[in-house]
């Protein structure tokens, strides 16, 4: 089940953990991406709070928890890769896993046709 923040997060549920990244219109808005710094695993984050930061040769850009709970794995490929990140935002280009808090979390959050229309 995907979901999407009014942050341009997404993220993908597992059971109790989430797979977070950034939307592919974030991606698109960033443009080509050269630094990505990622929360440490075992890190507690707090929904709303900067939990890792994208940049780009436009711009430096938070990215924040959708979620609160444990950072259970970072995706050091777009660390070292970060073009990895905007050529597939959505999929390979993923940036950490989150062990839920509380799974009823995610019932704030926006489906893909509200994130596609928000998104416009």
């Amino acid at each position: 089940m995907r979901k999407f923040t009014d942050e341009h997060e997404w993220l993908d549920c597992a059971g109790d953990v989430a797979t977070v990244g950034i939307t592919t219109h974030a991606a698109e808005q960033l443009g080509d991406l050269v630094f990505i710094e990622l929360p440490k695993v075992g890190a507690k984050l707090t929904k709303g709070e900067a939990a890792a930061v994208v940049e780009s040769v436009k711009a430096a850009s938070d990215v924040y928890a959708p979620v609160s709970g444990e950072v259970t794995e970072v995706n050091d490929a777009a660390v070292a890769d970060p073009s990895s990140v905007g050529a597939d935002p959505q999929g390979a280009g993923w940036l950490y896993r989150i062990r839920l808090d509380d799974p009823a979390s995610l019932d704030g959050l926006m489906d893909e046709a509200a994130y596609a229309d928000f998104a416009k």
